[in-house]
Parts: C-alpha cells; sequence; structure tokens
C-alpha cells in the first residue's frame, strides 16, 4: 500500500543544460508531518551526504526561503525550476506500508527509493515538492520544513530510526502506520477512551494501565518499557 509519494523531472546525466520539474504528488500532511513529510525527509537524508560540499552551502537558506515563502532566485543547486518536461528524466519515490512477516505483528513503513538523476536533483526535488503541496497554511508549512531541515541534518540510516527522528516518537506502536496517520485514534485505542475524554479520566486510564504494564503486576519484563512509553505518548497527544 502507498503511503506517499511524489515525481520529479530532471536534466539527463548527458544534458548540457540543468533543469528539474515537479511531477504527480501524493504528499499527506496532516497531522504534520504526515506520510508526505516523512517521505520528503527521507529522500533529503538519503542523497544529501553525496551533495558536494560547495553546493550544500546552499541547502539552508533555500529552506528558509520556502519556508517563508520568500522568492527564490533561480538556479539552485545550478538546476533551474520550471514547468516544462520534455525530454527529461523521472525519478519517483514511495513510502509503502508493508504487511509484517509473522501474525500479530504491526503493519510497518519502508523507503522505496528510484533514482535516475544525482543527488543534488533529488533533494532539490524533494524541497520544492514540500513547498508545492504544503500550500500557504503557515503553520503547516513550519511544521514541514522543520522536519526538512532534521532531515538536512541527519547522518544515521534511512530507516525507523530517520522516521523517530523526524516525527518526534520513539519505537514501538508509536511507530505504526495507524499511530502516524491519526494520532488521536490510536491515543484513544490505545488507552481505551471515547472521544472527547476529560483530563481525568485520561489519567485515570492511565495510572490503571501502567500498573498493570509493569513488570512488579505480572507484565512481561521485556515488553514493560515499550508499553508503558507508548502509554506516556497516548496521554501526551490527549493531554
Amino acid at each position: 500500500m502507498i503511503l506517499a509519494q511524489f515525481s520529479i523531472f530532471h536534466s539527463r546525466p548527458i544534458a548540457p543544460t540543468r533543469r528539474l520539474a515537479l511531477g504527480d504528488r501524493v504528499l499527506p500532511i496532516d497531522p504534520a508531518p504526515g506520510f508526505g513529510g516523512i517521505l520528503l525527509g527521507g529522500v533529503i537524508a538519503k542523497y544529501v551526504t553525496e551533495i558536494d560540499d560547495d553546493l550544500l552551502e546552499e541547502l539552508p537558506a533555500l529552506l528558509v526561503a520556502l519556508s517563508s515563502r520568500t522568492r527564490v532566485t533561480q538556479p539552485c543547486f545550478r538546476h533551474r525550476l520550471q514547468t516544462d518536461r520534455v525530454g527529461m528524466a523521472t525519478s519517483r519515490h514511495q513510502l509503502v506500508q508493508r504487511t509484517p512477516a509473522s501474525p500479530g505483528d504491526l503493519p510497518y513503513m519502508e523507503f522505496e527509493f528510484d533514482n535516475m538523476g544525482t543527488a543534488e536533483q533529488q533533494v532539490l526535488g524533494a524541497v520544492y515538492s514540500a513547498s508545492a503541496a504544503v500550500g500557504p497554511n503557515a503553520t503547516s508549512r513550519a511544521a514541514i520544513f522543520e522536519v526538512l531541515i532534521k532531515a538536512a541534518a541527519w547522518r544515521g540510516k534511512v530507516g525507523p530510526s530517520l522516521i523517530s527522528h523526524l516525527t518526534g516518537y520513539g519505537g514501538g506502536a508509536r511507530l505504526s502506520v495507524s499511530a502516524l496517520a491519526d494520532p488521536q485514534a490510536w491515543a484513544l485505542d490505545l488507552l481505551g477512551l471515547k472521544p472527547a475524554p476529560t483530563a481525568k479520566q485520561i489519567s485515570k486510564r492511565f495510572r490503571e494501565l501502567v500498573r498493570k504494564a509493569h513488570p512488579d503486576h505480572g507484565a512481561d519484563e521485556s515488553l514493560a518499557a515499550t508499553r508503558i512509553a507508548d502509554l506516556t505518548e497516548a496521554r501526551r497527544i490527549l493531554s
């Protein structure tokens, strides 16, 4: 199942000019960063380390400019953004949901990168696609570009640890597809509460479930830390 995807059109390696155009986009970003923000951040984190240092110096200023909707002078990264796609190659990137191999495990997310160009083109395409996807809403724009700034500074593996870094969630169920798609619904389900609970109901239910999850009350010690962390995150979301 495809959770987010986008494509970019770019000059071929042998072309004398450096051009870039945006392709189709399915980039859900609500609630931020959404699956779209995770995918865009994943592309940036994947390719940013391959960019020459002299070009990489342009990236922070570009992110700030697009975040504030300031006009960007072309070209950037020696590439000119345009609408014409004739004669250009295509790269497509996706964030997909995978079915777990073991029954009872949660579905998980995985990046699929289809790079037919250079690292500069992929990063620049992700940044411009983010700007086009987020629209004029200042709050959403700031949240998405904060994720892209995090991604640009990432130097680890592009996988679950990156998703945790970009979303601010830890491991366990908090990185499940359902948790990232609708945090409120996930938190209510985890705590076993109906919509619009009171602060008192949230606190009471949290204490009950933490007590049950503790090894002193017979719970599995190897699962206790993750379970309690998930309960804590659910309480934070609903509070």
